[in-house]
């Protein structure tokens, strides 16, 4: 339900919600006193008594309701300022009270306009329960789940919200009692049904803003045919890699010992030897342990996929200390340049797909 039109004054300026609830107020007051006066001067019983008493009357219901409309807006406009409200769908609760006052006031109308006890008006409402519930079912639904979005903390304003489903992605800007309005990445908007927030699932990226790190969750392919034992140039060349030399003399001293311990003839299949791969991850685990844009505190880690016909895939696995979109974009872009500009150095390839240049190359050679 909307809210209540303020009253506008001859100057054209809108009231603010204070004003417009002592104004609307006031109203309600000068209808009281109009309805004492009625039965004051008013010979009881006569018909210009009942007229004016029962005008008077829907005069109070009606800016009595428009009072509490008023109240609501004052309540929620003061509610924003608070931090912790403003983040709570006030909104949608408070449409759902003045829905549930109208109706009220609306019955307490019709039972004066016909002369009946609003409980037989009531009463008399319970056969038509069944199309009430139709025609009000969107509002009622909505109701209850603004209601379970608050207790539950499952939705703020400005939250970073992901539903697939309705095409949503991108900060709530609005939850009312009926729809929730969703400002896209593309600047487009999507309305959700309140209920849906609740029937269905949803992703809240809100918890990601408020640990201070994203997650950055992607992998290279490496070509397995690349993957080899280390010879000693290549071990002399490493070392050289200053995030590389206690990895590499800690784990050469490991193998020596082991090697030493099994007394068993020198062979690939006998002796541990470190590999390219092994040591490009060491690598890639310092390199991220020595990011200034890292995490320390959150997971950190570089690991081995499932191998698959794209090869073996290398994941890395770490959180930036910004939420930042574009912050985030580019430190993950810098670390995956780094990457695929040193994995050379390890003796590997990265898989790719052949194009149009590979197999133009490949029916060149095979003519020649």
């Amino acid at each position: 339900m909307k809210n209540a039109p303020a009253p506008v004054p001859a100057c054209g300026c809108k009231l603010s919600p204070r004003i417009n609830y002592f104004i609307v107020w006031l109203f309600t007051l000068q209808g009281i006193i109009v309805n004492i006066q009625a039965a004051l001067w008013l010979q009881k019983g006569s018909e210009a008594a009942d007229i004016l008493t029962t005008c008077a009357q829907l005069w109070i219901m009606t800016y009595a309701l428009l009072s509490l409309f008023s109240l609501l807006d004052v309540i929620f406009n003061l509610s924003q300022k608070w931090p912790a409200a403003s983040q709570l769908p006030l909104k949608g609760i408070f449409q759902g009270i003045k829905l549930i006052g109208a109706i009220i006031v609306g019955i307490l109308m019709i039972s004066l306009l016909i002369g009946q006890s609003p409980a037989i008006l009531i009463s008399g409402l319970g056969a038509m329960a069944a199309v009430l519930m139709l025609v009000f079912k969107d509002p009622i639904l909505g109701l209850v789940a603004g209601i379970q979005l608050s207790a539950n903390d499952m939705l703020k304003l400005g939250d970073w919200l992901e539903m697939p489903k309705y095409g949503a992605d991108g900060a709530v800007i609005d939850i009312g009692l009926t729809t929730v309005k969703v400002r896209n990445w593309d600047n487009t908007i999507t309305t959700i049904p309140t209920w849906s927030l609740v029937s269905d699932s949803f992703k809240n990226w809100s918890g990601m803003s408020a640990s201070g790190g994203r997650r950055i969750k992607r992998s290279i392919n490496i070509d397995a045919t690349s993957i080899h034992f280390l010879d000693d140039d290549e071990k002399q060349q490493l070392l050289t890699a200053h995030l590389l030399k206690p990895y590499l003399t800690s784990r050469h001293q490991e193998i020596d010992e082991w090697n030493k311990q099994l007394n068993a003839p020198e062979s690939a299949l006998n002796h541990r030897r470190m590999t390219n791969i092994g040591t490009f991850r060491a690598y890639l685990n310092e390199y991220l342990r020595h990011h200034p844009r890292i995490r320390k505190d959150m997971t950190l880690m570089v690991r081995q996929l499932a191998p698959d016909d794209h090869g073996l895939p290398i994941e890395i696995y770490a959180f930036t200390n910004t939420v930042v979109w574009l912050e985030y974009e580019s430190i993950q872009a810098d670390i995956f340049d780094h990457i695929f500009a040193v994995v050379e150095e390890f003796g590997l390839r990265i898989h790719q797909t052949p194009t149009g240049s590979d197999i133009r190359a490949l029916s060149g050679a095979l003519t020649h």
